[in-house]
């Protein structure tokens, strides 16, 4: 075999993942894309917590300044950011520009910004770990953010032209997702009574998780001004707990709450995602480079899928997309320590779970979005710090990030704690 030879099937094992499963996941090489630090900043409640007066660029900002301090990197080494975010007009590219550069990055550090819908954040560091992957850049952030507070609303959505209108399944891409949800969930004959079980499941795993404080490794605090919606004072508050978390939350108390989307219907505001305000940013680079500047690994980006579903089944993402991951990496199920999947609502993380046959303490063991909320774009981003923390904790090693993806799409991740 010749040198060129020799050398193009190295990089096509460094472009394609392994397929050995856990065993091989778990080796070490100069070449696998490790993480060095992952972080968020606390979400809260759209339109009425800590963050509601705070513009997504100014979360993004104290994030990255975060990142910065908290990792040691020399800002300079960072050669790109890839910000997922869903609402901002124009993509928020300008803004995150601007934010990269408030928080200490030089103006060589590149950024741009990117949207896959709920798994924009995700999408993000995907980007960045395959930027270094094929050697466009040695170091990277990936991130996510969204200010639902400033930015939530029927202005988020184009109107179709009479072409997308006249399309049978175009047409469905804006179909609202609590719509949508409540037919997938009397399609597929997920319960109400199953589906507030889960969620008070999910809020009484965060309000212990917080009461112990297993978030606060993962949460850097963030002060801010608010305005006092009483007084209409400008105060200056420090941002540091989850505070869409509610302690005794039960199936019971869900049941008592009056359907969202259909007067017979079996979703609620208690059994879906909160609308909330975050952010999250996540440090990529290869282990031989993370070596070499002394840099702590706390874990290491394996592979991604993408998949579509029907825009009327966007909840059912997960379910295509994990197996997809699972193919190119050889893992299975039981390899998997725990899944992080997005709670954008009971119904369909549910159906997606019993269909995968994830056992249920497998699945997002601090609670999800449904306790702690959904930021759009930061969602994805948020997972690898949650995930990386858990597996470090537990003492335990592989787990998946996923989510659906609105207009009909899912997304899944592998990562491995060191």
């Amino acid at each position: 075999m010749s040198g060129a030879q020799q050398r193009l099937s190295q990089v096509s094992g460094h472009l394609s993942p392994s397929k050995g499963g856990r065993s091989n996941l778990l080796e070490k090489h100069p070449d696998d894309i490790v993480v060095t630090c992952a972080l968020r900043t606390p979400l809260t409640k759209g339109g009425k917590g800590g963050f509601k007066d705070t513009a997504a660029a100014d979360l993004l900002a104290g994030t990255f300044k975060a990142l910065i301090e908290r990792s040691k990197i020399n800002p300079s080494l960072v050669e790109d950011i890839s910000v997922g975010s869903v609402l901002p007009p124009g993509g928020g590219a300008t803004e995150f520009r601007a934010a990269a550069i408030a928080a200490g990055f030089p103006v060589e550090t590149a950024v741009k910004s990117t949207n896959r819908q709920c798994s924009s954040g995700l999408q993000a560091c995907v980007d960045i770990a395959n930027a270094i992957k094929t050697g466009m850049i040695d170091i990277g952030v990936g991130a996510g953010v969204e200010s639902m507070s400033m930015q939530y609303g029927p202005g988020a959505v184009t109107e179709f032209s009479e072409l997308l209108e006249s399309h049978p399944e175009s047409k469905n891409c804006k179909v609202p997702m609590g719509a949508l949800s409540e037919q997938m969930a009397k399609d597929r004959k997920i319960d109400r009574k199953s589906q507030d079980a889960f969620a008070a499941a999910s809020f009484q795993k965060a309000a212990k998780a917080q009461e112990a404080g297993l978030f606060d490794e993962e949460i850097v605090p963030l002060t801010v001004k608010w305005e006092d919606p009483k007084s209409g004072e400008i105060k200056t508050i420090t941002v540091s707990k989850d505070d869409g978390i509610r302690p005794g939350v039960t199936a019971e108390s869900l049941s008592k709450i009056r359907p969202a989307f259909a007067k017979d219907g079996s979703i609620h505001g208690g059994n879906a995602s909160q609308i909330s305000d975050g952010a999250a940013a996540v440090l990529f680079m290869k282990r031989s480079t993370a070596e070499k500047l002394g840099q702590t690994i706390v874990g290491k980006f394996v592979a991604a899928s993408v998949a579509g579903v029907p825009p009327l089944l966007m909840g059912i993402g997960p379910w295509k997309a994990i197996p997809q991951v699972f193919e190119k990496t050889g893992l299975s199920q039981q390899d998997v320590d725990i899944f992080e999947i997005n709670e954008a609502f009971a119904s369909q993380c549910l159906w997606c779970a019993n269909e995968l046959k994830i056992p249920a303490e497998k699945i997002n063991p601090k609670g999800g979005a449904i306790a702690f909320g959904h930021p759009l774009g930061a969602t994805g981003a948020r997972q690898v710090s949650t995930l990386l923390t858990e597996l470090k904790r537990r003492g335990q090693k592989v787990g998946v990030t996923s989510m659906c993806v609105g207009t009909g799409m899912g997304m899944a991740a592998v990562w491995v704690a060191e």
